[in-house]
């Protein structure tokens, strides 16, 4: 008989939410704006709460879940800048799966199932969509214009993973992240198993990819579904191409459902894709949460 596989245990964890981007466009990371809109401050990013989530599967099986790992999140409620918070995990039947939820303030904030598929889906190919031009005039996002947008065609955005992006980091010290991916270790140490992209910078690529489409602000990021393909290493550039699945409007919110794939802009092959569903024009005064 061989050595017994010993897979590494899937342990809960907790730390201070961390709004990287409080001067993002969208304003709801802002004070002044979240208020406006019934929350008692800025906002974490959708995003980033879903890597806080993920990061357990990260620190237990390291590359092999950034290679082909697979999630599920949705948000429930706010998570605020600067708020203590814990996710709690726990597995239920194949040890290459768990829930996790994220509490903070006495609130459920977050749910999400994270595992290690046995086969991977096919990847998405490569459509060759027109690259959004830097000059590109954003319309004002409506039902008319994401409707056109739907049956037309979305342009293609590019990204490029690096140690200054400011989704670098989802937690205020790297040190606090696993070692791989820490852009920092590898800047220090020049090792070779550091500074891939982290999930809160890949699932900020569709984010941000929704958002340069149309001009909106504030917009919320509430649910991905996302299946890996590939490691990406610093320094990598990379397009994501989006088609619009389905629009619908909600207690007087206005959703948008989303697909996204992110490819290698040199190889053309596909790192992650992601199912995205998001508010891109809320009512205004909605009670605080």
């Amino acid at each position: 008989m061989g050595p017994e596989i010993v897979v590494p245990a899937i342990r809960s964890w907790r730390g201070e939410a961390f709004n990287q981007v409080p001067d993002s466009d969208n304003r709801i990371h802002s004070d002044e704006l979240a208020r406006e809109y019934g929350f008692t401050g800025a906002l974490v990013p959708g995003v980033t709460v879903s890597a806080y989530l993920i990061q357990p599967a990260v620190t237990a099986w390291g590359l092999h879940w950034l290679e082909r790992g697979a999630a599920h999140a949705t948000i429930k409620s706010p998570l605020y800048d600067e708020h203590e918070f814990m996710v709690e995990v726990e597995q239920q039947g194949p040890e290459d799966r768990y829930h996790a939820q994220l509490f903070s303030d006495d609130r459920l904030c977050a749910i999400s199932e994270v595992w290690l598929p046995e086969a991977l889906d096919v990847e998405p190919e490569y459509q060759n969509h027109e690259v959004m031009a830097d000059a590109w005039q954003a319309p004002a996002a409506n039902r008319e214009v994401m409707e056109q947008l739907r049956q037309q065609g979305c342009p293609a955005k590019t990204f490029l993973w690096s140690a200054q992006h400011e989704m670098a980091a989802y937690l205020r010290r790297q040190s606090d992240m696993p070692v791989l991916l820490r852009t920092q270790a590898l800047a220090d140490n020049n090792r070779n198993e550091s500074g891939y992209a982290n999930m809160s910078f890949l699932l900020g690529c569709a984010n941000r990819h929704f958002a340069a489409v149309a001009s909106m602000s504030p917009w919320i990021h509430l649910e991905i579904r996302a299946q890996n393909f590939q490691a990406v290493p610093l320094n990598t550039a990379l397009i994501s191409e989006m088609t619009i699945t389905d629009l619908f409007n909600k207690k007087g919110h206005e959703f948008a459902d989303c697909v996204f794939s992110l490819f290698m802009a040199d190889s053309k092959r596909c790192v992650c894709s992601i199912q995205q569903r998001a508010i891109y024009k809320m009512r205004v005064g909605q009670p605080s949460q």
